[in-house]
């Protein structure tokens, strides 16, 4: 029997039906035939040769003809396969029986007399009457083309006046249905028919422009695919049946044989786009939602025919997929790698896209999507997953499902194994939403609606819209009394959808439907705008808020509609509502596969959320429950990354003026990568030579290569200027601990960076804590950052004995753990069966994930509320102070009912032994066994730059006297009564011939009286020999700082033999009132120049000395 799709092998017979009779049977042939075909093949040889002989003559390049001869061959072999196939398709409908028996012999084996086909039906009747009507289905169609379509297309354009069908034959071959399938069993009120059909045709239609000398047409075309037919309603008169309704559910099969003009859509290329467009006319009018209708009686409702409401919606859960093919191989496949997958989702002509999620074999997914299902038994869910690239993406598996199961089902939560690949499964969710005609519980949908959590954009829908736009009368006409040609534009909140145009009548008849998803209805509201084809004609509109379908009886509307300026619109609304019938039992199963530990840590995947129970799932006997956690054996052994941006020089001037030729500055600012982290700086205005001082920190797992990326840009106000990168590997930091160097850019021709790095290895020890903590009150940073004392890693595991919720149903129970402005929320709960605790047991922390593996146990179904949740994960907080820093962690039911709070100050975990607190706690707020076990360990940081000096030793507290500040940060304050330091810029460009001198920053000032403890600084210099005072240059006052930034350049005019005979004289001066008595002179410098490098440019601190008389 022939395959249910329809769809004969096209690899067999492809010489049969073109087999000739022998030569000798032949009729003879009349008299010149054959010196008619010998100049015949002569001109197609000269007409090969002639492309060749043109592009010689008017001197071509021989690309050009390659590439034709390219072009010809591609269509030559695409025509030569169509031909074939429609030929095979030919031939195996012709002899189906001898070429079923034929392959039946060949594969040596018999069907066991019990096998029957019970479903499909061979219906050689039908093919009879339909090869017996053929010539008049193709008299009907000429008749058709002729006197109806010719007209009406010559009427649509002045360019095809001249149009006329010159050949119309549908041949002798005629459409055949391979099988059928009736379904009785849903609706006593109708006939459901699946018909098999398969056509491989010997049609001819050609069509002639003769205006332009233009011909096309058909040769031959192949349709296979499900046509389902409806018979409805049946009624108790003749024709006992009111109308016929045909569609496809799936897309066909098309193949075109083009000839005459036609033939360039045979071209590689132009096929496939030719056949795609094809296909999309024909979906428009007969593939699933679009029907075609035939009534047989009068006084029908058409409208509910051609568009009924649907059977349900259907609401997808993409979760996630387990042991996908690795397609992203490194050399040539020898080093297996990893793949970059995505979902493609395909329920007839609704299609959907998923994120992809890169660098993973095991991807989760967690999106959600709706469609609506209009046909069950017959539409199907298609997922496809795909690893993205940048040319053309990897197929890495299908799978396909019939939405009758999922009907039936009503919620089903499964593991589907990927076909056509070697190994992967894909977890779906997928929940039958039925339909409504009350709104008695929309207000529950709504309310479970908003519990949802899913990473699509979209947020769940309480119900749909089924809008039914039928016809309009008495539109307003256009200027000079022309008629329009109306489209109507239907909206709900952002979604948008338009119907077909009726060109030039004022009492237009659309006959569209449309369906759209409602969060609210109680909020939202159908908005109607009628235009004219250009769509700026506005010929009336209307706006029905949803509530008044909520008020209507059986949620429907079926009325005329008044426009707001003239005319009236007829619509026929229908509103059903979204439930999900909870009742329904789960149909479920587990991950066909458990990550192997080094699976789970290459690829970053988890295990589904599934709930583990006994095998055969007897109820177990309550065992004692631990009294500490369990984490895997590298918990808390991260250290700490401190970064302190300090300073560039010789940056790139960006902001340039005039086209260039006047050079400006630069705002630059700096951004970090390490480890999918970034940091940012803040910007400096007009500065080469910028300042930051600023300090980051970032806990790091000791994995081998590990970059640290900088790169720097200019602030613009449209894209930023890059100013240079480099990079830096991690271990280079974690060997030696500290590092203070200058680094030079790369990809720029300038330009170097400042950076003081260290490597805080943690310790278990609290001696130190009062010697880091005054270490760390001495810093100062522009950020407003303050440097880490300690690291907190924490361990939630599980709770117990947690209240019920206020329906008396089981918590979904989430925990979010704080510290300070920190929060990080656990993924959902799932329970557990203890009796497998003694079993072997493996725990992977990938990150802040924590998965536990059991080997050869067999799991239960997913099981995510529970009184006694386990999360197994852990985290981790950087600690100012210790010593007054409090941990909070919160569990709720789905992030809403507070279930009990714990507060933890660290001043508990300090008082423990080895600084690790592990142990149950009681919850507040929650019944008095509720508890949580959990394990927090604080690790000192062990900052080299906060030591005791020798010969000065630490008190009882572990304080030092004077700590010995290795390395300052640049606004910290100096020491005794120094005057501070001023940084500088000293440089010759030899560009520009001039010498600049620029006065950066002031650190450590000393405050003055009156201003408040502060001062208002300026620095004033001039260039010694100066008999007239005129280098004497002075920059901008700072109010009230003592560590000011002046970020201003200075220009000479001089020679570099000049420059090195001048000396810097140099002031910084407290700006104060005519009458103050305060002293203004803060600080001297005074600096030869023959002293400096003047042509590499010369950057550092200088110590300011005071007045002396």
């Amino acid at each position: 029997m022939p395959s249910v799709d329809g769809s004969p092998s096209m690899s067999t017979g492809s010489g049969a039906a073109d087999s000739a009779l022998p030569e000798e049977m032949q009729p003879p042939k009349p008299p010149g035939q054959h010196a008619v075909t010998v100049l015949w093949s002569f001109g197609k040889f000269l007409a090969t040769l002639l492309p060749v002989y043109l592009a010689g003559y008017f001197g071509f390049s021989i690309s050009l003809v390659l590439f034709g001869l390219m072009v010809y061959i591609g269509w030559k072999h695409s025509r030569n396969e169509k031909v074939m196939r429609l030929r095979s398709a030919m031939f195996v409908l012709e002899n189906e029986r001898a070429y079923t028996t034929a392959r039946a012999f060949m594969s040596k084996q018999e069907l066991p007399p019990w096998v029957n086909f019970p479903d499909v039906e061979k219906v050689e009747w039908m093919n009879q009457i339909l090869q017996q009507a053929w010539p008049f289905v193709g008299q009907y169609l000429e008749k058709l083309l002729v006197e109806t379509i010719t007209p009406a297309i010559r009427a649509s354009n002045t360019h095809l006046q001249s149009l006329s069908f010159t050949t119309v034959n549908l041949g002798e071959k005629a459409m055949k249905v391979v099988g059928v399938k009736a379904h009785t069993e849903h609706d006593k009120r109708q006939v459901l028919l699946d018909l098999y059909i398969s056509y491989a045709g010997d049609v001819e239609i050609n069509v002639e422009i003769k205006k332009y000398f233009c011909k096309a047409g058909v040769k031959g075309i192949q349709l296979h695919g499900m046509l389902r037919v409806i018979l409805e309603p049946l009624i108790g008169d003749v024709p006992l049946v009111g109308a016929i309704t045909m569609f496809f559910i799936r897309r066909p099969k098309l193949d075109i044989n083009w000839t005459g003009l036609t033939n360039m859509l045979d071209i590689p290329g132009l096929n496939a786009m030719s056949d795609t467009m094809i296909m999309d006319a024909i979906a428009s009018y007969l593939v699933l939602p679009n029907r075609l209708t035939i009534p047989l009686v009068a006084d029908l409702h058409i409208a509910q025919l051609r568009s009924p409401l649907p059977r349900g919606v259907v609401r997808i859960h993409l979760l996630e997929a387990e042991e996908l093919t690795a397609k992203d191989t490194v050399i040539k496949g020898i080093i297996d790698g990893k793949s970059d997958p995505y979902a493609v989702l395909r329920v007839g002509t609704q299609t959907f896209t998923s994120h992809t999620v890169d660098s993973n074999l095991n991807p989760q997914w967690r999106e959600m999507f709706e469609v609506i299902v209009h046909e069950v038994p017959g539409q199907e869910l298609e997922v496809e997953v795909f690893d993205k690239d940048q040319n053309q993406d990897d197929f890495l598996g299908r799978v396909k499902m019939d939405l009758d199961v999922v009907h039936k089902a009503r919620v089903l939560d499964e593991w589907l194994k990927l076909k056509d690949v070697t190994s992967g499964s894909v977890h779906l969710r997928l929940e039958w939403l039925s339909l409504l005609s009350s709104a008695d519980r929309l207000s529950e949908v709504i309310q479970r609606n908003q519990n949802m959590t899913c990473k699509t954009g979209d947020p769940p829908s309480a119900a749909i819209l089924s809008v039914y736009l039928d016809r309009a009368q008495d539109l307003p006409r256009k200027k000079g009394n022309k008629d329009p040609s109306p489209m109507v534009q239907l909206s709900v909140q952002n979604t948008t959808k338009e119907s077909r145009i009726c060109y030039l009548t004022s009492d237009p008849v659309w006959e569209d439907a449309f369906t759209f998803y409602i969060q609210d209805p109680r909020k939202q509201e159908l908005d109607i705008h009628v235009k004219d084809d250009d769509r700026a004609l506005s010929l009336g509109s209307l706006s029905i808020p949803l509530t008044r379908l909520l008020a209507s009886p059986d949620l429907s509307m079926d009325q005329w509609f008044q426009l707001d300026k003239s005319g009236r619109i007829y619509i026929n609304a229908v509103l059903r509502v979204l439930h999900l019938n909870e009742d329904a039992s789960l149909t479920s199963s587990v991950s066909p596969h458990l990550p192997s530990p080094g699976a789970g840590h290459g690829d970053g995947g988890t295990t589904s959320e599934v709930a583990l129970g006994g095998v055969g799932g007897a109820p177990k006997p309550e065992p004692t429950r631990p009294q500490q956690t369990t984490p895997d054996s590298d918990f808390a052994s991260e250290g700490v990354l401190r970064i302190h941006l300090a300073e560039a020089s010789n940056l790139i001037a960006k902001d340039n003026f005039i086209g260039g030729m006047v050079k400006g500055k630069s705002d630059p600012y700096v951004k970090i990568r390490v480890a999918g982290v970034t940091f940012r700086s803040h910007t400096i205005k007009e500065n080469l030579n910028p300042s930051w001082n600023e300090l980051y920190e970032i806990i790091l797992t000791q994995l081998p290569g590990q970059e640290i990326q900088f790169e720097l840009f200019d602030k613009d106000l449209d894209q930023d200027d890059f100013l240079g990168r480099f990079k830096l590997n991690l271990q280079d930091i974690i060997s030696p601990q500290f590092t203070d160097e200058w680094y030079t850019l790369n990809d720029v021709k300038s330009g170097r960076l400042h950076l003081v790095m260290e490597w805080l290895p943690t310790v278990s020890e609290s001696a130190r804590l009062n010697q880091i903590l005054q270490y760390q009150a001495q810093q100062q940073y522009q950020n407003k950052a303050v440097p880490s004392a300690a690291v907190l890693f924490v361990y939630l595991e599980r709770a117990h004995g947690l209240p019920l919720k206020k329906n008396g149903k089981e918590p979904k129970v989430g925990a979010e753990i704080s510290l300070r402005a920190l929060t990080y929320k656990t993924k959902v709960s799932v329970s557990y069966s203890p009796d497998i605790q003694d079993q072997g047991k493996c725990i992977l922390r990938v990150q802040k994930e924590v998965w536990t593996i059991f080997p050869s146990i067999s799991f239960s179904k997913v099981c995510e509320c529970s009184t006694s949740p386990r999360w197994d994960e852990a985290f981790h907080f950087l600690v100012r102070d210790p010593t007054d820093e409090l941990l909070i962690v919160k569990l709720s039911h789905s992030w809403g009912q507070a279930m009990g709070t714990v507060v933890l100050p660290l001043r508990e975990v300090l008082s423990e032994q080895g600084l690790v607190l592990d142990r149950w706690l009681s919850l507040d707020g929650a019944l008095p066994e509720s508890q949580i076990l959990l394990r927090a360990t604080l690790k000192m940081l062990n900052t080299q730059l906060a030591v005791c000096p020798s010969g000065v030793s630490s008190d009882t507290t572990g304080e030092c006297s004077e700590p010995n500040l290795r390395h300052r940060s640049p606004l910290s304050q100096l020491g005794g009564q120094s005057p501070g330091q001023v940084k500088l810029q000293i440089g010759y460009s030899k560009e520009e011939n001039r010498l600049y001198i620029t006065v950066l920053s002031c650190r450590g000032l000393p405050a003055c009286v009156s201003a408040k403890d502060s001062s208002n600084p300026y620095v004033s210099f001039i260039l010694l020999p100066d008999k007239n005072r005129t280098t004497k240059r002075k920059t901008i006052t700072k109010k009230r700082d003592l560590n000011p930034e002046f970020n201003e350049r200075f220009d000479f005019d001089f020679t570099l033999e000049e420059c090195m005979q001048r000396r810097l004289d140099l002031t910084v001066k407290n700006n104060v009132s005519f009458m103050s008595r305060e002293r203004e002179l803060i600080g001297k410098l005074q600096l030869d120049l023959d002293q400096i490098d003047l042509q590499n440019g010369d950057t550092q601190w200088y110590d300011l000395v005071e007045e002396t008389n």
